[in-house]
């Protein structure tokens, strides 16, 4: 009960300061703002609606209840960030999470540090400490790259000082997102890892990656047998393929025989896969090319 009444008691002064709507803050060069911005304040959660920028699109239920009666014990530790819309009105930039299990177990207010910002603002702010997370899955991460690139307008080597990751690794995350839809699913569902997912990236074949992916999963394979299988499938798609001769039936075979022994020599008869076909009969010298033409007009 005292540990309640203590986070209650957290910022009491600034929730009677915003709760004045003669001191309604909008922007950071308002009166007051200073005395709010950048501070960690109680406030209520029916007064903060869930940010529709959130980068993260799945909430594990049971990682939620886990979350909720810890939060239960100890209270929320780390407040969440959020930005003022209007009077009584603010929006959630981080920590949904402890948002959700806030509201999961009855709690009437949160711990909130508060912040003034724009849409496109909130969106970097929110999408940059999404991406500091170490629970997102690898696509959650590359969706959030790209929205970095595509709404912000941000270049790599921008996202790179702005995050503090190599290039290098950014664009390893972006080239994710080209694998089929099946297999981007596998890895948010735990079944793949990145580096089964930058090993599949050298699959081009959407079918192929797909028999691939069933394999992973079927075989149970690392991530350098993965490589190793990869590997396989490009030298075979590279090396060129022998064409496999139509196999001469039973009939042709006697009439070969015929030929041959017509000519007197030994007629070979080659055919491909559609049935078509030559006969080929070889010659020795000069005098017996000539006695092969011979044959061939009808001259005895």
């Amino acid at each position: 009960m005292a540990k309640t009444t203590k986070k209650k008691a957290l910022g009491r002064g600034l929730s009677a300061l915003l709760n004045d709507p003669e001191n309604d803050i909008k922007s950071a060069e308002d009166k007051n703002a200073d005395k709010v911005v950048g501070h960690i304040v109680e406030l209520n959660l029916e007064a903060i609606e869930v940010n529709p920028f959130q980068p993260r699109t799945s909430f594990s239920e049971d990682a939620l209840k886990e979350l909720a009666s810890s939060i239960r014990e100890l209270g929320v530790i780390q407040p969440i960030t959020v930005r003022k819309l209007g009077f009584n009105q603010y929006q959630l930039v981080s920590g949904e999470r402890r948002y959700r299990a806030s509201k999961m177990i009855g709690l009437d207010t949160i711990p909130s540090y508060i912040r003034i910002a724009n849409d496109q603002e909130s969106l970097e702010m929110a999408l940059v400490e999404n991406i500091q997370r170490q629970d997102l899955d690898p696509i959650e991460v590359a969706l959030s790259y790209q929205r970095l690139i595509d709404e912000i307008d941000l270049t790599q080597e921008e996202m790179s000082e702005r995050i503090g990751k190599n290039r290098s690794t950014i664009a390893n995350y972006l080239r994710l997102l080209k694998l089929d839809p099946i297999v981007q699913t596998g890895m948010r569902d735990g079944f793949l890892s990145m580096g089964h997912g930058r090993a599949l990236i050298n699959v081009t074949s959407t079918d192929i990656q797909l028999q691939v992916y069933e394999r992973i999963l079927k075989d149970k394979l690392s991530v350098r047998e993965t490589e190793a299988l990869v590997r396989r499938i490009q030298e075979d798609s590279t090396t060129p393929k022998k064409s496999t001769p139509k196999k001469v039936d039973e009939k042709k075979q006697k009439a070969l025989k015929q030929i041959s022994s017509y000519f007197g020599t030994k007629v070979e008869l080659k055919l491909n896969k559609k049935g078509d076909g030559k006969i080929i009969v070889p010659f020795s010298s000069d005098e017996d090319f000539q006695r092969i033409q011979k044959l061939l007009q009808g001259d005895s």
